[in-house]
């Protein structure tokens, strides 16, 4: 999908001050439980996905059609061996604010960098059960994952699918998006310089 600027008109990156009530771009990262290999393996800087690694990608497009403020594209997503890359275009104008995100996920947003946050959203209920604010990037994180974790508990009896934590990235222009949709492109070729590569750190 193309930048619109009338309609993905995001100037800042995720800073407390920042608006979250408009709709935009983002980019997200999810990473498994203790980053273990449970989606497939990279093999000629191809992946081959596993049966989870297939679960996670037909529950990502599955989401669209549950979530109709919802934008996937197929060109802007990756199952990785320990990790997924997406893009979520939030077409309606109802992204979650800032203290909905913390409240939702049991505790406060804590901000990495100025690009990047860090929020909670593993799919399972918080200790306290606020309202999380539906049409939202939260909302649609927790939905996700809850679904990627039910099917394989149900297909393969496993779970611990997931780390708590999940990355985003608001996507501020053309530029910025082309970027990214490139590096969604090429990362299993480069996998072995992955920073969520574990083999490396050995």
């Amino acid at each position: 999908m193309k930048f619109d600027p009338k309609v993905h008109h995001r100037t800042s990156s995720r800073l407390r001050e920042f608006d979250y009530s408009l709709a935009g771009a983002y980019f997200i990262t999810l990473v498994t439980y203790q980053r273990e290999m449970l989606f497939g393996e990279i093999v000629d800087s191809q992946m081959k996905l596993n049966r989870r690694g297939e679960i996670a990608q037909e529950e990502w497009f599955r989401s669209a059609d549950i979530r109709k403020e919802i934008r996937l594209f197929a060109d802007e997503f990756v199952v990785m061996p320990n990790h997924i890359h997406g893009i979520v275009w939030i077409v309606d104008g109802n992204v979650v604010g800032e203290n909905d995100v913390a409240e939702a996920n049991g505790g406060p947003d804590q901000i990495v960098n100025n690009n990047t946050m860090v929020v909670g959203a593993d799919g399972r209920p918080p200790l306290r059960m606020p309202s999380r604010k539906p049409r939202s990037l939260g909302s649609f994180v927790a939905g996700f994952k809850s679904s990627v974790t039910k099917q394989i508990r149900n297909e393969l009896n496993e779970t611990g699918i997931w780390q708590r934590n999940y990355h985003d990235r608001v996507i501020r222009n053309e530029k910025e998006l082309d970027n990214i949709q490139k590096y969604i492109a090429t990362n299993p070729m480069n996998w072995a310089n992955d920073e969520e590569n574990i083999s490396l750190r050995k």
